[in-house]
């Protein structure tokens, strides 16, 4: 079996320039458009109610479909505003279900979505930037440079344009449900954890996190929303506070001169500052755990030593460890750790007491793994950059 890569063939509701969109609009926000178009103030609160519920409980893409407000009050709103979601440049659907879509935003730049489906569930990667500032040098993503922050309304927005394509609305049909959970919701788990580093657009992604996770909108619990960041120290705390979703850690090693090569933020945070925020993290508790994410890189790594280290580092951690074999990408400096190794590094781990995953890889074929993202127009425009080989 191949991949199969997949153009939307139906209309979309495409991103508009001009107009403003109301996803990714707070409550209070809704109501004070709402009284900028004239809307009375005793009805403002009940009709910002409305329009939530049809962004966020219904997923209306069109404002003529919200028969409970007025018909004046509806062609005032599709004049001023859009419903949009970023538009679809290409879908991919793997030989293991993985679906990744390359979007492309308002102002034409372009960002990547990935959803994964299980028996009992359906994780949602999302976005935070375009490009990305870290340069970790095992992270495909990495290679690319960051052009700018996501609004509130484009993280958002990945997730409503996400369930539009898998009929996770009430009463849609999937376009196309191969691989699709066999459960009621689709997507039962969101994280950040696509391109960018979420920590450095810190209000967006609260205020996307905070729509997500409302019990009248889209309705995903903050314990099944994950921030993954790679160390910026001092927002680990505050992050905690404003809004206490799970956390995730991109540690991948245990020595600080190592983590300088793979992670280089850690020249600014090193290991020991950024494992004390850990321990000081609002809600911590074996309930509420830390993932640490270590991606397995041969030889570099994966030593049973560095496995007995990272033990002794995350002591007094209520931590759970996910253990990421590398998923290789074109150009890429390192290799997949030895599967027997992997294993070797896992017992340690769990001897030890600690929840230890092997993340099997999803989506390679389609470069939707873990560290693979990485806009098309960036790969094409290096190609066509690249000199022409003489033969």
């Amino acid at each position: 079996m191949t991949a199969t890569t997949l153009i939307d063939p139906a209309p979309q509701p495409a991103m508009t320039a001009g107009k403003e969109s109301l996803i990714g609009l707070s409550r209070l926000a809704l109501a004070e458009q709402l009284a900028a178009l004239g809307v009375p103030e005793r009805q403002r609160r009940m009709r910002a109610n409305q329009l939530w519920s049809w962004l966020y409980v219904r997923g209306a893409t069109d404002f003529a479909t919200m028969t409970d407000i007025a018909k004046d009050l509806r062609h005032e709103l599709a004049a001023q505003f859009t419903l949009a979601r970023p538009e679809i440049v290409t879908e991919q659907v793997s030989v293991d279900g993985t679906r990744k879509w390359l979007l492309r935003l308002d102002d034409g730049k372009e960002i990547e979505t990935v959803y994964i489906p299980e028996e009992d569930r359906g994780t949602l990667c999302i976005s935070s930037q375009v490009g990305c500032t870290l340069n970790c040098s095992f992270c495909h993503t990495g290679t690319q440079r960051l052009v700018r922050n996501l609004t509130a309304g484009e993280i958002v927005g990945q997730i409503m344009l996400a369930r539009d394509r898998i009929g996770d609305w009430p009463g849609a049909v999937p376009p196309d449900p191969r691989g699709l959970p066999d459960t009621e919701r689709k997507i039962t788990n969101v994280v950040l954890m696509g391109m960018g580093e979420p920590l450095y657009n810190f209000d967006n992604v609260r205020d996307a996190s905070a729509i997500a996770s409302d019990g009248e909108g889209l309705s995903v619990s903050k314990r099944r929303i994950t921030l993954s960041t790679s160390g910026i120290v001092p927002e680990i705390p505050r992050w905690g506070e404003e809004a206490g979703t799970m956390l995730a850690i991109s540690l991948h090693a245990v020595r600080d001169e190592l983590r300088n090569k793979l992670v280089p933020i850690n020249k600014k945070w090193p290991i020991a500052e950024l494992l004390e925020a850990c321990r000081n993290y609002p809600g911590l508790s074996n309930a509420k755990r830390i993932t640490f994410e270590y991606v397995m890189l041969k030889d570099v790594n994966d030593s049973v030593e560095d496995a007995k280290a990272l033990v002794r580092l995350l002591a007094k951690i209520p931590a759970k460890i996910n253990l990421i074999p590398f998923n290789p990408w074109p150009g890429a400096p390192y290799e997949c750790s030895d599967w027997e190794q992997i294993e070797k590094f896992a017992e340690v781990v769990n001897r030890a007491g600690y929840a230890s995953p092997v993340r099997s890889p999803r989506g390679r074929d389609i470069m939707a793994a873990c560290g693979q993202l990485k806009s098309a127009s960036i790969k094409q425009q290096r190609q066509q950059s690249q000199p022409a080989s003489v033969s």
